[in-house]
């Protein structure tokens, strides 16, 4: 393929939406498109910071095979009218090539030590543009490349750690001595999206309506449309977006029993696309105001995509993990993203009643060693033989003194018979204290109800 037929199916104006992706992927900051309409040869405007020193860069965009020299003339004069508060440059980028006339010109200046120097950049230089930030010239669509991910763990805490922590408030269960959980990790593609909004409405009145916002998204980025994220789940990437670690597979291999890495569903440039949308409905709204003969209109002010700038598009991996752990005849799942120390939960198997509905960190829950499951305070009784917390899923019970006991198994049972065989009745019938209470109180009321009985009272 030559240099002339890469991205030959862009139009200009999609090539100038592809290059402000490119330059904003390549570091530069600020990086906008200048008004489409009547163009003094400004398609992109952008700013570096060289040596502690901010300075602005007018781009040429030419989606042409060749590129002359009147065309780096025209833009030297357009940066050195452009109005900015500090150093300039400008710079031609061209799916093609540049002639012979139109380099000597670029070269003269810089070695002239213009203050306004031209670069170019042609399609030979776009190719390695492209290696570097994963372009594909042939479709003009930027891929994402990303391995880096928030930390699946805290290191210093080890990756069990929340799982001890959940554990930590269910009774009767040493959080400490629980067996080490099946860990999986999966890998889930995220991307963060800033974008400045300014748009102006204007009718024969003057101004109707003004946009002027700066919009984030965060975005889960996997196969299909994308889905915004919100919520706590949102706040634990925005909040650890800088705190991110290399996604290197073989490592995390030694700490997860499997790993998963979903790829990023589409491009780069599908997610700006997709914002751009998103943004134009977002913003679109009815205005209504006054005319000059004092009739009320109504107009629907919805910005153009030129009125938005994509300021950045940045790719990470959220882990999601699953941790199950097993106990005796039961297993707990507990799933959360994670961020290092930090965590939103998404499955909560360990606050959860085995034989109801009941779940959540509001309820007392009680562990039953007897056959490992987490119960509810409905579903957990006190063991007759032992004193200790059982559960009425697996206990044996039978009554005693009119009330129902509960015991950890048939030979627990058949011990407690042969005590209550040998208990004096006085010892019996406090296996009952309700019953006795109200036998006490009958045989305290029964006089007063015969003298009542008998007129007496």
């Amino acid at each position: 393929m030559s240099d002339a037929e890469l991205l030959d199916d862009l139009s200009g104006f999609e090539f100038e939406d592809l290059m402000e992706d490119v330059f904003r992927n390549l570091g530069y900051e600020n990086v906008r498109q200048a008004e489409r309409t009547a163009d003094k040869g400004r398609d992109i405007l952008m700013e570096e910071v060289v040596d502690g020193t901010r300075r602005a860069i007018v781009v040429e965009c030419k989606h042409t095979g060749s590129v002359g020299r009147p065309v780096v003339q025209k833009l030297h004069s357009a940066v050195s009218t452009f109005d900015f508060d500090g150093p300039k440059r400008g710079m031609v980028v061209t799916t093609g090539r540049f002639t012979a006339p139109a380099r000597e010109y670029a070269t003269n200046l810089r070695e002239a030590g213009d203050p306004h120097p031209i670069e170019l950049i042609d399609g030979t230089d776009l190719r390695e543009i492209a290696d570097e930030i994963g372009l594909d010239l042939y479709n003009g669509r930027i891929e994402i490349i990303c391995d880096e991910t928030l930390r699946p763990f805290d290191p210093t805490s080890g990756v069990d750690a929340p799982i001890r922590e959940a554990f930590r408030d269910i009774d009767n269960i040493d959080a400490g001595g629980i067996s080490t959980p099946q860990a999986r990790a999966e890998f889930q593609p995220v991307v963060l999206i800033t974008a400045d909004v300014g748009a102006v409405f204007e009718t024969s009145v003057g101004v109707i309506h003004r946009i002027d916002e700066t919009d984030r998204f965060v975005v889960h980025a996997r196969r299909g449309r994308p889905d915004i994220m919100e919520g706590a789940v949102r706040r634990l990437i925005q909040e650890n977006r800088r705190q991110t670690t290399e996604l290197d597979e073989e490592e995390f291999a030694d700490v997860f029993d499997t790993i998963d890495v979903h790829r990023f569903g589409q491009t780069e440039t599908e997610y700006k696309d997709w914002a751009v949308d998103r943004l134009r409905e977002r913003h679109t709204t009815t205005v209504s105001y006054t005319g000059d003969n004092n009739v009320t209109y109504t107009k629907t002010c919805e910005p153009n995509q030129s009125d938005i700038s994509v300021q950045s598009i940045t790719p990470i991996y959220l882990p999601e993990i699953r941790q199950t752990t097993r106990l005796q005849q039961y297993e707990y799942p507990y799933e959360y993203y994670a961020a290092g120390p930090s965590r939103v939960t998404v499955e909560d198997g360990i606050h959860r009643c085995v034989h109801c509905e009941t779940a959540g960190q509001d309820t007392d829950y009680t562990f039953c060693t007897n056959c490992g499951s987490i119960n509810c305070p409905d579903h957990t009784k006190t063991e007759r033989l032992e004193q200790a917390p059982v559960c009425t899923g697996c206990a044996v019970t039978e009554r005693f003194a009119f009330k129902t006991k509960y015991f950890y198994d048939e030979g627990n049972l058949e011990t407690f018979r042969a005590e209550y065989e040998e208990m004096p009745l006085h010892e019996k019938a406090r296996e009952n204290p309700p019953l006795v209470a109200g036998v006490l109180v009958s045989l305290l009321l029964a006089p007063i109800f015969g003298l009542v009985s008998a007129g007496i009272i």
